[in-house]
């Protein structure tokens, strides 16, 4: 069914404190949604997500991953895996995908741990604060500059460069001038590592990524400098707001939080399910490289699709009782990581981060609240789905 009604905006702040009624409504009446303000189409059901994640020759990466209003979103930035379709993806993706096997996540288990103890002790003496500050946004800066091998104390300008990257201000004149201006002063920083890291190599990324070939191919510059950027934003900022939202989450179930407490080896399926419940990335794009006929609609070669991963995740269809969070629940299908040839290659290591900070933190206490006195602010993103600060009491 087709529908014009300004029903759904991915940049309304309504939608944004809360989308998951409207993706309700739009599951149930609009499967094949026109959202004029963003001249795109939006599919909210799972099996239309999944499908689409699933056939990159029909829906394409190369042409940018969020709607952009004709901006050339692919073209601001420096060439990353993320808006690519095969076969340039591919072998790109073989290149990087060395430098996240499951030896390489393994070894990061214990310092991962040891972070999260030391930042969640130090909320715990205090007695609480901003968690974005001072626990979500501080541990994944942490990993991924050990990750890369680069200073640890530059993880404050990590931070600013990362949440400058996917929050956009639609009022602004240039509402992406922000994310550019962020972009480039991460290529000036990640530059100057790279004639470092061929000269003397380390155990780290950044390390392996100059030096990987695969089928006697190394990275370009370009190549490097845009999966640096990918990693920050995709490794960083996604495990960001998956931990900030699910202090949020769980601050409102104490009962859940207190069996977490009781029985830590829930803490992997609990992951899982917040990962559906609350999306981190809420949707991306794709745009159409022939025409299809989707629930009666009629859509053409070069047209957006808007897919929403949190609207996917919650389709009672899939998942009875979508919008109950049960960590009893068997979560074998989320889409929050994608699907298909584009699955974020990080997924593990975010999970890994998330169960660690929590298992660390219930070590410690075993209830939380939001902060009466302080409210919580959400972050201002089409795609990404989080808090720009999580006061909260310990």
């Amino acid at each position: 069914m087709l529908q014009t009604e300004p029903l759904y905006d991915p940049f309304d702040p309504a939608v944004q404190d809360d989308p998951y009624p409207v993706y309700a409504q739009l599951r149930a009446t609009a499967p094949v949604y026109w959202c004029a303000p963003r001249r795109c189409w939006v599919l909210s059901r799972y099996d239309d997500v999944s499908a689409a994640l699933q056939d990159p020759a029909t829906f394409s990466s190369a042409k940018g991953i969020f709607p952009a209003q004709g901006f050339d979103l692919a073209g601001a930035f420096l060439p990353m895996m993320i808006m690519m379709d095969p076969p340039r993806h591919d072998l790109l993706r073989r290149v990087v995908a060395k430098a996240f096997t499951p030896r390489r996540i393994a070894l990061l288990e214990e310092p991962v741990r040891q972070m999260a103890a030391e930042i969640t002790e130090r909320l715990v003496v205090t007695g609480g604060g901003d968690v974005v500050r001072e626990l979500s946004g501080p541990l994944p800066a942490m990993v991924i500059a050990d990750l890369l091998g680069v200073p640890r104390g530059d993880r404050e300008q990590f931070k600013a460069w990362s949440t400058a990257l996917v929050t956009t201000d639609i009022s602004s004149r240039e509402p992406l001038r922000s994310n550019l201006d962020a972009a480039a002063a991460l290529y000036e920083y990640f530059r100057q590592f790279f004639d470092e890291r061929r000269a003397r190599p380390r155990p780290d990324l950044m390390s392996a990524l100059v030096t990987a070939e695969v089928e006697g191919r190394r990275l370009t510059e370009d190549e490097l400098l845009g999966f640096c950027l990918l990693l920050l934003v995709a490794g960083h900022e996604t495990t960001t707001n998956l931990i900030s939202n699910t202090i949020a989450v769980l601050a409102e179930r104490p009962d859940v939080l207190e069996r977490l407490a009781r029985e830590p080896e829930l803490l992997p399926g609990a992951v899982a399910e917040m990962l559906r419940f609350d999306s981190p990335v809420q949707g991306l794009s794709r745009t159409l490289t022939r025409d299809v006929r989707l629930h009666d609609v009629d859509l053409s070669a070069g047209d957006t699709l808007l897919l929403l991963f949190g609207s996917a995740n919650r389709d009672d269809s899939v998942f009875p009782d979508g919008d109950r969070f049960d960590i009893d629940r068997t979560v074998d299908r989320q889409l929050a990581f994608g699907r298909g040839i584009h699955f974020c290659l990080g997924a593990a290591l975010a999970q890994l981060e998330t169960r660690t900070v929590f298992a660390e933190l219930l070590r410690r206490t075993r209830s939380w609240q939001l902060d009466p006195d302080t409210p919580a602010v959400r972050l201002r993103s089409g795609p990404i789905r989080g808090y720009a600060s999580l006061p909260v009491v310990l």
